[in-house]
């Protein structure tokens, strides 16, 4: 993944354009999918940009890659809230919380 991309996807995601990072970022973890660090900025901004439903599917790919991944069950189970499936964000959430994430 080119640095400077990522950079500028960051750089989108702090000044709250997470429309514009989430499609910066969606074409870099197309072309190196085994970057966590970018596929989980990536389901940040599918949630802060209300694209539920693309947060959700990023942030489950990260969990089949690492199960043990604490923000991401965090993340998505505030994404399952937001899309009121408040039993399986429970589920998520409390994962999280044993994992050590409030």
């Amino acid at each position: 993944m080119p640095a400077k991309e990522y950079e500028r996807a960051q750089l989108l995601f702090e000044a709250k354009d997470y429309a514009a990072a989430a499609r910066k970022l969606h074409s870099i973890v197309e072309s190196a999918p085994e970057n966590m660090a970018a596929r989980m900025l990536l389901a940040r901004a599918y949630y802060h940009s209300a694209q539920l439903t693309r947060a959700e599917g990023e942030l489950r790919t990260v969990l089949k890659q690492d199960p043990s991944e604490a923000y991401a069950h965090l993340m998505l189970g505030r994404t399952l809230e937001r899309q009121s499936r408040e039993e399986e964000a429970a589920t998520h959430i409390r994962l999280a919380r044993a994992m050590g994430i409030d």
